[in-house]
């Protein structure tokens, strides 16, 4: 990078400053590292993906898929009371998929992609064997009458839901601690939090109390808690994902996606909520069916500049006055890093970045408001808030109920 190259003046001093602080050691506060997440092993034979460990061990009879059900269900039992991930665990539910699995592979056949797999659900993403309460009372005995697609997908290929995490209510918030089930923390620092509204997830993943999530974005909220709590978070492109089964918030916006600890588990887990498609979704974009994990590199094939012939770009915008400095000099660093690479990085001006925010909370809010209003206590909505309700009118109201 170069600063000269640059305009503005202001944006020359925050680059000077952060190189001259930069310090890759500032990194050692957070744990190393080295050894593998999925196996506890300095030389792990699947890289980073715990999917792939998962599978491997379930097929080649190291393990069963009820011993790793258990084993994610006894983390949640000893970690989640401080954390706050979970609104609802479905223990029993699990271990009956896990059964189930296993007596495919006595049979000899295979499950799926995500054999043995275990997942957290966030609660505004339907399932028809566990309440979706969407982090609000008013929903807190809904029990949805069918699975969302990408829940049916997710069984369909040998998964196992092990329960619903916590959320903003209703989505609407980025830092989950707007849910009417309690805070849900960070689980590398408890005093902080895991950002929202997927922040139940991203948590989840990040204490390995699951091996993978499902989260919802609107504005952010898979990938900004997916930061927070140092996992993989991904939006998929609006329309990729069926939305069936997912309680609206701004629907022009919505997305389902995945929140996972690599890349490769992202792209694993994209591969096989693509794999079914209907009819019930009109923004769903119908494409031939893609392993996108199939495309990714072994780290032991890559070049010693494996980003050679790409062009990466920084909005200038998006790290001026405002944002924290020790959050500037970490993208730089990465830009740093990204450069020794192979790559270019450029920086880019885009004078109307600071309308984006106001634009997306007239739509946002404007379709909010319209998806919110079926929860009246008439059509949808529980029978004690609407008791709450009646109490807080005028009594001639209560004649009407």
């Amino acid at each position: 990078m170069n600063a000269g190259k640059l305009s503005d003046v202001r944006f020359a001093h925050w680059m000077k400053k952060s190189q001259e602080t930069r310090n890759f050691g500032a990194w050692k506060k957070f744990p190393a590292r080295d050894v593998c997440r999925c196996c506890d092993a300095t030389a792990c034979p699947t890289n980073l993906s715990v999917i792939r460990k998962v599978g491997l061990d379930i097929r080649e009879g190291r393990t069963t898929a009820q011993d790793v059900t258990r084993a994610y269900l006894a983390k949640i039992r000893q970690t989640d009371e401080k954390v706050g991930s979970f609104i609802t665990i479905q223990a029993d539910d699990a271990i009956a998929q896990a059964m189930s699995i296993d007596e495919k592979i006595c049979r000899g056949e295979d499950p799926g992609i995500l054999t043995g797999v275990a997942f957290a659900i966030k609660d505004n993403i339907c399932s028809s064997d566990s309440f979706t309460t969407s982090g609000s009372r008013l929903l807190e005995v809904h029990r949805s009458p069918h699975d969302s697609l990408v829940v049916s997908a997710i069984k369909a290929e040998g998964g196992i839901i092990l329960g619903k995490t916590n959320l903003d209510e209703f989505g609407m918030g980025s830092t989950t601690e707007n849910s009417a089930f309690g805070v849900t923390s960070n689980p590398w620092d408890m005093r902080r939090i895991p950002g929202g509204s997927s922040g139940g997830s991203a948590s989840a993943v990040a204490l390995k109390q699951c091996a993978a999530a499902l989260g919802s974005d609107t504005g952010g909220s898979i990938r900004q808690p997916a930061s927070f709590c140092g996992v993989v978070g991904l939006k998929p492109t609006y329309g990729l994902l069926s939305r069936h089964g997912l309680v609206a918030y701004a629907s022009s916006f919505d997305t389902i996606g995945p929140v996972t600890t690599s890349v490769e588990d992202s792209a694993i887990v994209l591969t096989a909520l693509c794999s079914r498609h209907d009819q019930l979704d009109s923004t769903l974009h119908h494409t031939n069916s893609s392993r996108f994990h199939d495309h990714l590199k072994n780290l032991e094939h890559f070049a010693s500049k494996p980003l050679s012939g790409y062009r990466f770009a920084i909005i200038k915008e998006t790290i001026g006055p405002g944002v924290q400095h020790d959050v500037v000099q970490r993208v730089l660093e990465a830009a740093t890093k990204i450069e020794r690479l192979g790559a270019a990085v450029d920086f880019v001006s885009c004078p109307t970045f600071h309308l984006g925010l106001p634009a997306y909370y007239i739509l946002a809010l404007s379709e909010a408001s319209s998806n919110l209003s079926r929860y009246d206590c008439i059509r949808l909505g529980g029978k004690v808030w609407c008791f709450y309700f009646c109490s807080t009118r005028p009594s001639k109201l209560m004649s009407f109920t």
